[in-house]
C-alpha cells in the first residue's frame, strides 16, 4: 500500500470489519474478499493523493459494495450468457446496495464482532492448517497475494492455488458467516490461537530461505493477536498467545548478526532486548495467571519465555523454575518438542547426562527433526564429549530447511572437529 505507514496500518485495521460487513450481509467468501481487495487498493492509490476522508471505514464500504455489485452482476451475467444454473443473489445486492451503507457507518462494534465470525471462517477446520494460515493473512490480515507467496518463499501462482481451494473447500463444507455452536466455540477458538500462532512463528524462525527471520510476518501475527485478545478479553489463553509472542519477539534485535547469522540464546547480547516488550509480556501473564485457575500451554509458555526474559544472563536464569513449568506443561499439552524442552531445563538443573538421559527416550519419534539433534549436540559438548556433539550438529544441519540455521549448525560442527 502506497499511503505510508500510517495509512496502511489503518486499512489492514478496517479490512476484516469491512469483509465482515458485506459476509454478514451478503455471504460468499470469495466475491465479497475480492470486492475488499478491489476497495483496499483504491484506498492506497487514493488517499495518498486526497488525504484521508472523514470516515476511512465508511468509504471502503461503500466503493467495496459497489466492486461487489459490479462482480455480481458480471458473473449472474456470465452465466446467464453459458446457460448455466443463475447466481442466487439476494435481490439487495444488485438494487440498492448504496440504502443499507448507513449501517457500516454506526456498525463499528458489531464490526469487531464480524472479525471474529472471519476468524472463525478462515479457521475453519475443513482446512489444513497451511489453508488456514494463507486464508487470515488474506481476509483478515489485508496481505494480497503476493505479500504472502513472498512470506512463505513460494510462488503467487503456488499460493493462489493455495487460496482459491481453501475458499472452496469452505463453501464445499457448508460453512456460514454465523458465530460457531456455543458447544464449538472453545475448539474454534483454539484453531485461530493456533492460526496466529504458526504465523508469528513463520516470521519467527522462516521454514524455508535464506533469513533466519521475517519480522513483517512476526509483526502481522502479534498485531492479529493484540486484535484477538480485544475481542476475548477474558479468554486467558489468548492473552497466554500474545504474551508468548511479546516475550519472544523482544529478543528479535539479539537473535542474527548484521550479516543475519544465526545467535544462539547463551551468547545474545541481553542489552539489545527489547525490555519494553518484555515488561508487557511478563506484566500480561502474571496478572493472567493470577485470574485463572485453568492453566493453558500458551500460559504456560509465554511463563517459560518470561523467566528467561527477566534474568540477565545465562548463570542468572531461574532454571529451577523453568524446569517445574515445563514439568506443567508437559502434563497439559504434551508432546515430543516440549518433551525436548524439558531435557535442556533438566540438563541445566541436574547436569547434561540426565539431560541426555531424557533425549533418549525421544530419538524414535523426532530423529528426523533439526532440534532433537542441535540439542544433543549442545548437551554432548556440556559433558565434554566434542566428537559425538559435532556429529550431531552435523546430523541437525542436514534436517535444517532454514539456511541461516543449517549454517550455524554446520559452523558449530566444524568448530568442535577443530578443538
Amino acid at each position: 500500500m502506497n499511503g505510508g505507514a500510517g495509512a496502511e496500518d489503518l486499512l489492514r485495521e478496517l479490512a476484516p470489519q469491512v469483509l465482515g460487513v458485506l459476509m454478514r450481509r451478503y455471504a460468499g467468501l470469495d466475491s465479497c474478499e475480492d470486492a475488499v481487495q478491489e476497495a483496499l487498493l483504491a484506498a492506497a492509490t487514493q488517499w495518498p493523493a486526497t488525504g484521508l476522508p472523514d470516515s476511512p471505514r465508511a468509504w471502503l464500504l461503500t466503493v467495496a459494495t459497489r466492486r461487489l455489485t459490479d462482480i455480481l452482476r458480471s458473473e449472474s451475467a456470465r452465466r446467464e450468457r453459458e446457460d448455466a444454473v443463475s447466481l442466487a443473489t439476494p435481490p439487495a445486492v444488485l438494487a440498492g446496495a448504496d440504502a443499507w451503507l448507513a449501517e457500516g457507518r454506526t456498525a463499528g462494534a458489531r464490526g469487531s464482532d464480524d472479525t471474529l465470525t472471519l476468524l472463525f471462517l478462515c479457521c475453519h477446520p475443513a482446512l489444513t492448517p497451511s489453508s488456514q494460515v494463507a486464508l487470515t493473512l488474506r481476509a483478515v490480515g489485508g496481505l494480497n497475494t503476493a505479500e504472502i507467496a513472498q512470506a512463505f518463499v513460494v510462488p503467487e501462482s503456488t499460493m493462489a492455488q493455495r487460496i482459491s481451494r481453501a475458499k472452496q473447500q469452505v463453501r464445499a463444507a457448508g460453512a456460514r458467516f454465523t458465530p460457531p455452536a456455543a458447544a464449538d466455540r472453545e475448539q474454534r477458538i483454539r484453531a485461530v490461537q493456533q492460526v496466529l500462532y504458526l504465523i508469528f512463528n513463520e516470521g519467527y524462525v522462516a521454514s524455508a530461505g535464506a533469513s533466519l527471520q521475517r519480522a513483517d510476518l512476526s509483526a502481522e501475527g502479534i498485531r492479529l493477536a493484540r486484535l484477538l485478545r480485544r475481542l476475548l478479553p477474558d479468554d486467558a489463553e489468548t492473552a497466554g498467545l500474545l504474551a508468548l509472542m511479546l516475550l519472544t519477539d523482544a529478543r528479535r534485535a539479539a537473535r542474527v548478526t548484521p550479516d543475519g547469522a544465526l545467535v544462539p540464546l547463551v551468547e545474545q547480547d541481553r542489552t539489545r532486548w527489547d525490555r519494553t516488550l518484555i515488561a508487557e509480556g511478563a506484566g500480561l501473564i502474571a496478572s493472567t495467571l493470577a485470574t485463572t485457575s485453568a492453566l493453558g500451554p500458551y500460559q504456560l509458555q509465554a511463563a517459560i519465555a518470561a523467566v528467561h526474559g527477566e534474568a540477565a544472563s545465562v548463570t542468572d536464569t531461574d532454571w529451577a523454575e523453568i524446569l517445574t513449568l515445563y514439568e506443567l506443561l508437559a502434563r497439559v499439552s504434551p508432546g515430543s518438542l516440549v518433551s525436548l524442552g524439558k531435557a535442556v531445563a533438566v540438563a541445566m538443573v541436574h547436569g547434561p547426562a540426565a539431560g541426555l538421559a531424557a533425549t533418549d527416550e525421544l530419538a524414535g519419534v523426532l530423529a528426523s527433526h533439526h532440534r532433537f539433534h542441535a540439542v544433543r549436540g549442545h548437551l554432548l559438548e556440556m559433558s565434554g564429549d566434542p566428537v559425538p556433539a559435532a556429529d550431531a550438529y552435523r546430523t541437525a544441519a542436514r534436517y535444517a530447511t532454514n539456511t541461516a540455521e543449517k549454517r550455524y549448525l554446520d559452523g558449530q560442527s566444524r568448530r568442535l572437529r577443530r578443538l
